[in-house]
């Protein structure tokens, strides 16, 4: 794709855009969005000829990264065939998407239920599971993410939530494992995971567990840190929602689909859900797609009973032909691959060492191409470079850091005191080690901030 330097052009849609679009998550006057030009493969760029490496994907999402030609060709092609139609029906791409879904996930997880979004996959598989079970409470983990609707935002274990919480959603949250900053003082993973799993057996029982329909848990939370549970804590999640008889859900939503170096991230721990949400990644997000996988014994409940829900784009013809191209890309051009050969050969060992020469990197932690760099201003006291949840002035160290990466060529994800590293899985060597370069840079800025 050829970029093309235009300011006028890139001055009208900044406008346009002030004056008519509302943004999510933000104080409509004091952001500046940058005007978006073109993109192709890890790359985007501005109307002033300004090209980024996207170490965001989007909101990690384009796990095959921008204008990938065979998708963009199958959604061409479907919609000169048949563009939309109503969910009832079946129709080929919608077929054809749920087997290739179906195919890879874990266990019996083989019928699909498709959202447009990893918020209404949410959404769903909590009914799903409450009228399963007959049950009104859903547990779920701070530090997590679930999305914005109702029940999902309610889920939500960060500042998110607070502004949207009624506290009366049938919502239980507790903590999960994150050795790192530990809220049960474990000095290992083994003791980490020990205690996770004896607070959250703690919190079943005092709340009652005939009440509670369903645990949901991000496999690998992501927004909130990307913090990879220790070995054994979602097997014995696992053993406690059968001892319960708990619905046991994982969040896929960012996870799933290559960005791990596996097709789920519970392909890692030998997860065994009973539902499954996924999204973004499915199709990368070319056309908005999401959805729950459901296992047989919960598809059972709904064999002579109608399940109380539906959605009028429920498998678009578009999205679920997106969906059928990029998983088939992702097997042909070994995608999934390229993401676990990056995690372990070049991102991980790279940040890594990036963490030795800059005392601003307190933690670094990840798999595939989904990693996080934990900033703070005291490696011993492992104080936040910033304070929780910090905006204006409280968040200047972040943002001169976001600045300078930006300076340097490359789109960072910032969250809070972390910059999250989820490029696309198509990366290339050459590419990471250009992201990595630029993230060097930009750490001797954030270093200036740490104390002493």
């Amino acid at each position: 794709m050829t970029q093309q330097v235009n300011p006028q052009e890139g001055a009208a849609v900044k406008a346009a855009d002030r004056a008519h679009v509302f943004h999510s998550w933000s104080a409509q006057d004091v952001i500046d969005p940058l005007a978006v030009a073109g993109a192709e493969g890890s790359y985007f760029w501005d109307f002033e000829g300004n090209r980024y490496l996207d170490f965001t994907s989007g909101l990690v999402f384009t796990n095959i990264g921008y204008q990938h030609p065979k998708v963009v060709a199958a959604i061409q092609e479907q919609a000169a065939q048949l563009v939309t139609f109503a969910p009832a029906f079946a129709v080929a791409p919608r077929s054809e998407a749920a087997r290739l879904v179906a195919e890879r996930t874990p266990g019996d997880l083989d019928k699909i239920f498709f959202t447009n979004g990893g918020a209404e996959a949410v959404e769903n598989a909590v009914r799903l599971a409450r009228v399963h079970t007959g049950r009104p409470k859903v547990l779920s983990a701070y530090r997590s993410y679930h999305g914005s609707t109702s029940a999902a935002i309610h889920l939500t274990g960060d500042p998110r939530r607070w502004a949207n919480d009624t506290g009366a959603a049938g919502v239980v949250h507790f903590w999960g494992p994150f050795l790192y900053r530990s809220p049960f003082y474990a000095e290992s993973e083994e003791q980490e995971c020990e205690r996770a799993l004896k607070h959250l057996d703690d919190t079943i029982r005092y709340e009652g567990p005939a009440t509670i329909a369903a645990i949901i848990l991000e496999t690998i939370p992501g927004g909130s840190g990307i913090m990879p549970p220790p070995p054994g804590y979602l097997a014995g999640v696992r053993e406690l929602c059968d001892k319960y008889g708990i619905v046991f859900i994982l969040d896929e939503v960012m996870a799933g689909f290559g960005r791990t170096g596996t097709w789920f991230a519970a392909d890692l721990y030998d997860a065994r859900p009973d539902l499954m949400t996924f999204a973004k990644g499915v199709n990368s997000g070319y056309v908005p797609l999401g959805g729950v996988a459901i296992s047989a014994e919960i598809a059972e409940t709904f064999a002579q009973r109608p399940f109380p829900g539906g959605l009028t784009y429920s498998g678009h013809p578009l999205a679920c032909a997106a969906a059928v191209a990029t998983i088939n890309v992702m097997a042909e051009e070994k995608i999934v691959e390229n993401a676990a050969h990056l995690g372990e050969r070049v991102l991980g060992p790279g940040l890594r060492a990036l963490a030795e020469d800059h005392p601003s990197v307190g933690d670094v932690r990840g798999t595939g191409v989904f990693w996080c760099v934990e900033l703070v201003r005291d490696r011993e006291t492992r104080e936040p470079l910033v304070p929780y949840n910090a905006t204006g002035e409280a968040n200047a160290p972040m943002a001169a850091f976001g600045a300078a990466a930006k300076k340097h060529g490359l789109w960072p994800f910032l969250n809070m005191n972390r910059t999250h590293v989820v490029p696309p899985c198509t990366l290339t060597e050459s590419e990471a080690q250009e992201g990595l370069a630029a993230l060097d840079k930009a750490l001797t800025v954030a270093d200036e901030f740490v104390d002493g």
